[in-house]
């Protein structure tokens, strides 16, 4: 853990320095002026004291082993100051100084030999390459971000120092506070799973946030995410996910799936809530760490103005929270004493002329009605408001009522300012618009339905392994990395997958043949492995129904393809059956390299690119994970019967999810599959896999 880092007795800091402006002085500066209470040693060998306190040559001259090192050197001699901390038996060094692997092969070089020496001596390193660490507890301010925070109950990691320093001066203006801040720079060794398991023990802290630019052990990030999850929220920025950093792939499902893909399937397992914004992320810590879960999605909302309440009605619809019906109990006390003007349906208007005990009152008979999960209070700061008497009477009633989070949206600046801190400070989260707050409860909301979910039961089926091991080691052994439509159809088949029956032919007459046997109507497709996309180059003829169309539509490609690709290698052309009509869909699997199997669902057929009305999650799939990522798309209106249309079986789709979840699971040489269209019926019928190709790698 990182006990030594959050709870030091006292501190080095290695290259502190008299010249302002100057990181070591920076440093130094802000331990004595956040008022640490232990022996702070400064450690420069060409001064005799720093801002009244005794400087030392080095690390062993002070006499005793710091609790903590923070070192603020040139990259180059920062080795030999790691190798003292070992000779003096320290266990946790701070190393601010940049000029490491950020920047080429020599820093990352220096950057394995400091970490090197730290690991054979037992010693936790933070950066290099960063800001530092604050606990505002304890008074320990070893960075150069700014002033010390006020302590609160937030814990936050970076991996931007200077995006750290940033939040930094927003909490200082807003009155924001944190249990910790770290900067993990580099990570050379602790890294952001070290930091998140430390926080998730850390009894001051009951929120955990952070900014993170990439994740060092994908599985790992996900096993304990989703344990912290269940006992405290974590709420990350992430950033470097866009299109632009994606890899072009061959299969459709490759094509739709980015890393921004990855990071939303993977954040959904965990139950961490992705923030895309810094505002958004202090609007949530806020409701969390002041706030208890609410039991339900229902809103009241009490409010001294009509169009302010407009607005609150049209955020809590858009989020898909609920108005709550106010019981008949509930509008006969508020009538008792509220102004005849007033609303006394939700919203609750008190009216503009309210004094805090008009809001007072009706806060208190709102919390009392069963039908209430949650309270949004709005003002507007007109003549008569008093706004921070106000804002003191919800945080009484609050503290009397703890059962039910309370929420605050002060409209306006200046006339406000006190009001907020007095929110604030008596933890009632103030937020600067009705549409801020309603979407922190729908957040909260959204984390308490995570927590509910039933517990993960990933069903393993029978199935043929053997068979779909032979084919995928036989392409491995003679490096064909792309397996064809029929064998990736046997690997289905073994998986408990029906597809449909088919031949491949070489002669036009041979293709008749075989459509007889088979029975008409059937469909032509050209077979070759350096075609992926058949139909981008006419290579599928669909509903052929007499022995003359088919060597037609034979003779007609063998003679177009070839002049389009002349260098692909033809083997001859595919009959199948055709299948009987239903919904085209498409499942599919793309393996991200930090977080293995990406499953994939949507609409099939040669719309799916066009159309993206698809849903990612991360393999292994359960029951309900399955079904959900039917539910996340458009699609599924469709499946369910819109619009007087018949449905289809949502179960066998579901199954068939779960089959292929296991079959990439149990394959990691799988790097990318898809069946497009899987055929989909009415209930009680049988899905089929009508096309599919797979694509392997050495794991």
């Amino acid at each position: 853990m990182l006990d030594k880092f959050f709870n030091p007795k006292s501190v080095a800091i290695v290259g502190a320095s008299r010249q302002k402006g100057k990181v070591g002085y920076e440093i130094l500066r802000s331990m004595i002026d956040a008022g640490f209470p232990g022996p702070i040693y400064p450690v420069n060998s060409q001064a005799n004291e720093v801002e009244g306190l005794k400087c030392f040559p080095s690390l062993t001259s002070i006499g005793q082993t710091p609790d903590l090192v923070v070192v603020v050197v040139p990259a180059k001699v920062v080795s030999g100051v790691m190798q003292e901390c070992a000779n003096l038996g320290v266990k946790a060094v701070v190393v601010i100084t940049a000029g490491f692997k950020e920047v080429g092969e020599e820093g990352r070089k220096l950057e394995q030999q400091v970490i090197q020496i730290a690991r054979q001596a037992g010693i936790r390193v933070i950066g290099p390459n960063c800001l530092g660490l604050i606990v505002p507890s304890i008074k320990l301010n070893a960075s150069f971000g700014g002033t010390l925070p006020a302590v609160g109950s937030t814990g936050y990691l970076s991996q931007s120092g200077a995006l750290l320093a940033a939040i930094l001066d927003m909490a200082n203006a807003n009155g924001i506070g944190f249990s910790k801040l770290v900067s993990i720079g580099n990570k050379a060794d602790v890294d952001e799973l070290d930091v998140i398991d430390a926080l998730a023990e850390d009894k001051d802290t009951k929120v955990i946030a952070g900014y993170l630019e990439n994740i060092t052990d994908g599985n790992a990030f996900v096993s304990h995410a989703e344990r912290i999850s269940q006992k405290k929220p974590i709420l990350l920025m992430k950033a470097g996910v866009t299109a632009a950093g994606a890899k072009a792939a061959s299969s459709h499902t490759g094509s739709l799936a980015g890393s921004e893909t990855a990071y939303e399937a993977v954040f959904e397992r965990a139950g961490v809530i992705r923030c895309f914004s810094l505002k958004s992320q202090f609007d949530f810590a806020q409701g969390f760490a002041y706030q208890p879960l609410p039991k339900g999605n229902s809103v009241a909302v009490i409010t001294n103005a009509g169009g302010a309440g407009i607005m609150a009605a049209d955020a809590i619809e858009k989020l898909h929270l609920t108005f709550a019906k106010l019981s008949d109990e509930t509008q006969k006390r508020l009538a008792e004493k509220l102004p005849a003007a007033a609303n006394l349906h939700n919203p609750i208007d008190v009216l503009g002329d309210a004094l805090p005990d008009r809001y007072e009152f009706a806060l208190n008979v709102v919390l009392d009605d069963p039908n209430v999960n949650s309270v949004l209070i709005l003002l507007t700061p007109q003549a008569m408001t008093d706004a921070t008497g106000t804002a003191k009477v919800i945080v009484d009633i609050v503290k009397k009522k703890p059962d039910k989070p309370v929420f605050a949206a002060f409209l306006g600046a200046g006339k406000v300012t006190e009001a907020n801190s007095v929110l604030r400070q008596g933890k009632v989260p103030p937020y600067d618009s009705p549409e801020s707050a309603a979407l922190t409860i729908r957040v909260m909301n959204e984390y308490v339905r995570w927590l509910a979910r039933p517990k993960r039961v990933i069903k393993l089926f029978s199935v043929n392994r053997h068979k779909a091991e032979t084919i995928i080691e036989r392409h491995l052994r003679q490096g064909i990395s792309q397996i064809g439509e029929a064998e990736s159809k046997e690997i289905l088949e073994a998986y408990g997958f029906v597809t449909p029956k088919d031949a491949i032919a070489n002669t036009a007459e041979q293709a008749a043949n075989i459509a007889e046997q088979l029975g008409y109507p059937v469909v032509l497709k050209i077979w070759s492995p350096d075609i992926i996309h058949k139909s981008d180059v006419g290579g599928v003829r669909v509903g052929l129904e007499t022995r003359q169309e088919i060597m037609d539509a034979f003779d007609l490609m063998m003679f177009r393809i070839p002049k389009k690709l002349p260098n692909a290698k033809i083997l001859g052309i595919l009959v199948q059956t055709m299948c009987s009509r239903g919904k085209e869909l498409i499942l599919g699997m793309h393996r991200d390299p930090h977080f293995g199997p990406l499953m994939m669902f949507g609409m099939g057929g040669t719309m799916v690119e066009v159309m993206q009305d698809v849903s990612f999650y991360l393999a292994p799939l359960t029951a309900e994970e399955a079904k959900q990522m039917l539910v996340s798309t458009r699609t599924y209106k469709l499946l369910i019967g819109a619009r007087g249309q018949q449905g289809v079986d949502i179960d066998a789709v579901a199954e068939g999810l779960q089959r292929l979840s296991q079959l990439v699971t149990e394959f990691p040489e799988i790097q990318e599959m898809d069946i497009n269209p899987f055929m989909v019926g009415p209930q009680g019928t049988t899905p089929v896999a009508v096309d599919a190709r797979i694509r392997v790698e050495k794991a």
